[in-house]
């Protein structure tokens, strides 16, 4: 917010920054984390971060006008550079629809697991990749609360091997390198009966667009 002690228009001591000079990230819960790590290793104090729900990894209907309402509260406050965190996430481009609406950009690629890849090595691995489970570090930690128990697994484990059939690997794309993630990484392998690949991929595409967001 403007400092009340300056008058309108007037600049700020140096390195102060007015409300017009930050950035406004509306993200995924899911990325809250990751996008305060880039924040913080890169001195990117002039960006604000909002989440929604992480949940709504697993309700992407929810995501657009979820984002519709946290952007018009932005607005409200007078903000005016907003970033979007979030790729299109299952959104069949409502996100797009949104971002070319309001003039504001969004993470590039189709979800997390590719930005966090790197899209570029994504779509280059993919026809190997097409029988893959992919987890992230959220998802490696929270597995059972954002996988097991939205599918109905614990109470109908039955449906395990509907919902997996054509599943061959699980490939955890990981951001910091973690044994206790790795190891829960493999335990999820398992619970699903799928080979195990790992694979540390830092922020990948996450840290260059918040970087190109917050110049």
């Amino acid at each position: 917010m403007q400092n009340d002690d300056h008058e309108p228009g007037r600049p700020g001591p140096p390195g102060e920054r007015t409300a017009s000079d930050k950035v406004h990230v509306i993200a995924c819960g899911a990325i809250a984390r990751e996008v305060l790590a880039v924040q913080k290793l890169n001195g990117l104090d002039h960006i604000e971060l909002t989440c929604l729900p992480a949940i709504w990894h697993a309700h992407p209907q929810r995501i657009a006008p979820g984002l519709e309402q946290a952007i018009q509260e932005a607005r409200a406050r007078g903000i005016e550079k907003i970033f979007i965190g979030y790729a299109d996430c299952g959104t069949g481009g409502a996100i797009d629809k949104i971002c070319e609406r309001e003039g504001i950009e969004r993470l590039s690629g189709p979800h997390c697991y590719s930005f966090f890849a790197g899209n570029a090595d994504f779509a280059a691995r993919w026809d190997d990749d097409v029988t893959a489970f992919f987890l992230t570090d959220f998802l490696a930690r929270q597995f059972e609360a954002f996988v097991i128990e939205p599918l109905g697994l614990d109470r109908h484990p039955e449906l395990k091997d509907m919902y997996f059939a054509h599943y061959t690997k699980l490939i955890y794309l990981s951001q910091v390198e973690d044994p206790a993630l790795q190891e829960k990484a493999k335990w999820a392998a398992d619970y699903l009966g799928v080979a195990y690949e790992y694979r540390h991929t830092g922020y990948g595409d996450l840290q260059a667009e918040l970087l190109a967001a917050s110049r």
